[in-house]
């Protein structure tokens, strides 16, 4: 699948399921205590008062999180449907449609970015230019959470909510992914890796990392 190919797809489908997506998912960090206090650590290991990026930040959720934290954020998604949600349900914030793999940001400008669940649909082969791109835009010594559902095993999603669309969400190792990102020039602050909760109907283990580009 080329570059173009994973892009559209990505885009095509939570184009469809924006809506039903914001709908289920509407309290999903207020039911994750943990991913609240990773998000809370992330902000504080925020070192100054430059942009931070949510890359691939869906609704919104995320981003509003964290600029209530006080973080100076905007989001950036490929889904123009999601970027609508987002956009109306924080009207405060900035939203701007882009690829993570292209990011409209000038070299070493930002002062934290997180991909929260983003990565799990680029290609394990474009994993390097994902964290490539990740560590050129930011600023030394900022840092880098990165979120995935942990596995091995990939779960596609065909026809959701009765929409004509399909995707797969890739699990990773956890290893594997530090690997990366160590080979990427990122250094790792922490790894914290949580089992499914079964009252959310979670089958996979998650994974929350946090790196820092080097000063």
């Amino acid at each position: 699948m080329t570059e173009a190919d994973f892009l559209t797809t990505t885009r095509t489908f939570y184009d469809a399921i924006a809506e039903d997506y914001a709908t289920l998912f509407q309290d999903e960090l207020a039911q994750r205590p943990l991913e609240r206090a990773i998000l809370a650590v992330f902000a504080e290991l925020v070192d100054g008062d430059g942009p931070v990026a949510d890359l691939g930040c869906g609704p919104g959720r995320t981003t509003g999180r964290l600029a209530a934290l006080g973080l100076p954020v905007f989001g950036v998604d490929l889904s123009e449907s999601m970027l609508a949600i987002a956009r109306r349900e924080n009207p405060g914030l900035r939203f701007e449609r882009g690829s993570m793999l292209e990011l409209d940001v000038a070299d070493g400008t930002l002062d934290g970015a997180l991909s929260f669940y983003s990565s799990i649909h680029t290609p394990v082969d474009r994993l390097p230019d994902l964290f490539a791109e990740f560590h050129r835009v930011l600023a030394p010594g900022a840092p880098l959470l990165v979120a995935f559902q942990a596995g091995d095993e990939h779960r596609h999603h065909d026809r959701p909510f009765g929409h004509p669309v399909a995707l797969t969400f890739q699990r990773r190792r956890p290893e594997d992914v530090v690997e990366l990102l160590s080979a990427a020039g990122f250094t790792l602050v922490s790894r914290t890796v949580r089992e499914p909760d079964p009252a959310l109907d979670e089958t996979s283990a998650h994974a929350f990392l946090i790196v820092r580009k080097p000063r």
